[in-house]
């Protein structure tokens, strides 16, 4: 009786480790759909991921509208937005900054938000891209689709880094982001500070990148309150 009564606590120990593990993974969010959703920034259009895709999600589900020289972005899905003029070869710089007025606004953990190069085949399944995006609580990732998502970076939710901005719940919280490529590499910098230097061996290959040439643009992951300003392409 002692053995049938250790193994079973061992087996429901086992059980609740289990359990923990997985909590991540079945906790998991679900996109919200905004009111009056739909792309009307001028140019720009959008995508979103497979995943979500696959749950019914659609672009019209977010909002993303210009007002002034702002891009105001209430996401639901999480996606990708671009306007095919932003197409950079070569050297280039692109970048950008990006403010969450009210830090988890629509959330309640971090969601991150960036910029995405070498996006080719956008409007298809077959779409290839490179993102670098930070959080509000000082992490950031860098990630992609080859078109399967890769990961360039370790860390569920990103890895730490003193340039990358906190905030406090409620709070507001700006992240200047760019990334700096040329033929031979591709650096991600946050806040002025390069936080991740790539050479193109490592970023374009099968199930990776078609090319570190491309066009350049947003990602935003899902349930996120963002405006970004100063998008720009520039040919180094």
């Amino acid at each position: 009786m002692r053995f049938v009564h250790a193994t079973a606590l061992a087996l429901a120990g086992a059980l609740c480790v289990a359990t923990l593990h997985a909590a991540p993974q079945a906790m998991q969010d679900t996109s919200r759909k905004v009111p009056g959703g739909g792309i009307t920034a001028p140019g720009w259009q959008g995508k979103v991921d497979a995943n979500e895709a696959a749950k019914g999600a659609k672009v019209e589900d977010s909002k993303f509208v210009m007002q002034g020289g702002e891009m105001r972005l209430n996401n639901g899905p999480a996606a990708v937005y671009w306007n095919p003029a932003n197409k950079a070869s070569g050297s280039y710089t692109v970048s950008a900054t990006f403010t969450e007025p009210k830090y988890m606004s629509s959330n309640d953990h971090p969601h991150p938000y960036g910029l995405f190069i070498g996006g080719n085949k956008l409007d298809t399944d077959q779409a290839t891209l490179l993102y670098c995006t930070p959080y509000g609580n000082g992490t950031f990732i860098v990630r992609g689709f080859g078109p399967a998502p890769f990961r360039i970076t370790a860390g569920g939710r990103g890895i730490p880094n003193d340039a990358v901005h906190k905030a406090e719940t409620g709070g507001s919280v700006t992240q200047e982001v760019a990334w700096v490529v040329t033929p031979e590499k591709a650096e991600c910098k946050i806040n002025g500070t390069v936080v991740g230097s790539y050479p193109k061996s490592e970023l374009v290959g099968a199930g990776k990148l078609e090319s570190l040439d491309g066009i350049a643009g947003l990602r935003i992951a899902h349930n996120v309150d963002v405006n970004v300003t100063n998008f720009k392409v520039t040919k180094q």
